[in-house]
């Protein structure tokens, strides 16, 4: 293979061209402190400004509704500690989340177990999606904030998060969504979605990396996390990272503007590889749901093998994937997403995620089919426990019957699954 094939975008994105020109001005004439009332700083101020309403014209928010964090995890931290220190005070300290959303969000609500919430951690069930109903048989009257991601960074599954922050805001209980996986990807729409808070960041969608944004709907009220200056209607202190603030305004519009047509071909893309790899792998397995998943993501399980010696091959053979999160990419344990849906420690183990956009091509998921069936054959010849696994008839029966239908609901969805089709 001749060039690096980049299937890793849940992870990161490279910085779009448009992006990066917006930004350049910033480092190198117009670099002042957008606080300072010279006119170097008041050009910095007037360009983060419009940066802010085209964040929120993005979201259908206000642009007063729009704060500039550093990313995913601070506007994670900042929106559940917030409320739920500011809440706790009238005696609310019940937090409402699942038990696979990222870490940034499990590990916040953690923390503040330690500091003496209560913290339902919800089922999700075999398809990755969190029912709205259990959601609400969960809310009591101590609930402070409920958070629930928009689209699940590991097996893709949307969350119907419109009908959850409905229930939300009938119970008068404050909603978060942690959206990184899902802004500039698919459409987003804070008033739509009933969300009262919502998380974003710009490296998943060709902005820079250290940017991001908390939206924080009029009349929500939570705790600074950082204290010092007045910057950011003095709700987050700190000088205002302009270059990378324009940037990421910038990469968002764009990825509104080709969101349509991206979607289409990336799904496309998306279901050759689904069916290329099931169909051509014995005892592998979909995970996540088959209709509402991110236009992007593929995650299959496959038996008898180990992920990680997965990404070593590929890696050999010029393929950039995950077995899942980045941010736990050092671990050795199987996925909390997968187990949360269900999936035994040996399948979890055996896991590949494959996440492309549309830059990738037509070659690309041919080159990335045909080499992960090749890797994964390599890897069961020279492990025993395929072959012990395989005895386990019922095992791979399940998984065979499983890898059926969502092959048969991907061909009668969509048709043809030839990558070509449609560009």
């Amino acid at each position: 293979m001749s060039r690096i094939i980049y299937a890793d975008n849940a992870a990161t994105t490279s910085v779009s061209k448009r992006a990066l020109a917006a930004m350049m001005p910033f480092y190198e004439r117009h670099f002042g402190n957008p606080s300072s009332i010279y006119s170097l700083g008041t050009f910095a101020k007037k360009a983060l400004e419009n940066a802010r309403k085209d964040v929120a014209a993005c979201l259908n928010a206000n642009p007063d509704e729009v704060f500039f964090t550093s990313g995913g995890t601070e506007s994670d931290n900042w929106a559940i500690k917030g409320v739920a220190r500011l809440l706790s005070k009238k005696g609310k300290n019940h937090i409402v989340t699942s038990k696979f959303e990222h870490h940034a969000v499990l590990h916040t609500v953690k923390a503040l177990e330690k500091e003496g919430f209560a913290v339902t951690y919800l089922d999700v069930y075999d398809n990755g999606l969190v029912k709205p109903e259990d959601v609400e048989n969960a809310i009591t009257e101590k609930t402070a904030i409920v958070s629930i991601m928009y689209a699940n960074n590991e097996i893709g599954t949307i969350q119907p998060i419109k009908e959850i922050g409905e229930i939300c805001r009938q119970k008068k209980v404050i909603f978060h969504t942690d959206a990184v996986q899902a802004v500039g990807h698919i459409p987003v729409d804070v008033k739509k979605d009933n969300v009262d808070l919502l998380s974003l960041s710009g490296h998943k969608f060709h902005g820079p990396k250290g940017i991001g944004a908390l939206y924080i709907r009029k009349g929500t009220n939570l705790e600074n996390l950082l204290e010092g200056g007045a910057q950011e209607f003095f709700k987050r202190a700190g000088t205002e990272n302009v270059p990378c603030i324009v940037g990421m305004a910038e990469a968002l519009k764009e990825s509104l503007e080709e969101m349509e047509n991206n979607i289409t071909k990336i799904t496309i893309m998306r279901n050759f590889l689904i069916e290329n790899i099931l169909k051509n792998i014995e005892g592998s397995i979909l995970n996540g749901d088959l209709e509402h998943r991110l236009p992007g993501n593929v995650n299959i399980s496959f038996a008898g093998i180990e992920g990680e010696s997965l990404l070593l091959f590929l890696n050999e053979a010029g393929i950039c994937a995950s077995s899942g999160s980045a941010c736990t990419s050092k671990s050795l344990d199987p996925s909390h997403v997968l187990l949360a849906i269900g999936l035994k420690h040996e399948i979890a183990h055996g896991s590949l995620r494959l996440t492309i956009n549309e830059q990738n091509t037509k070659e690309d998921v041919e080159n990335v089919a045909a080499e992960v069936v090749k890797v994964v054959n390599r890897l069961r010849q020279m492990s025993p426990l395929w072959e012990d696994l395989r005895k386990e008839e019922n095992l791979i029966q399940n998984l065979e019957a499983r890898k059926k239908i969502a092959l048969s609901f991907f061909v009668e969805r969509f048709g043809s699954l030839d990558p070509s089709r449609g560009y």
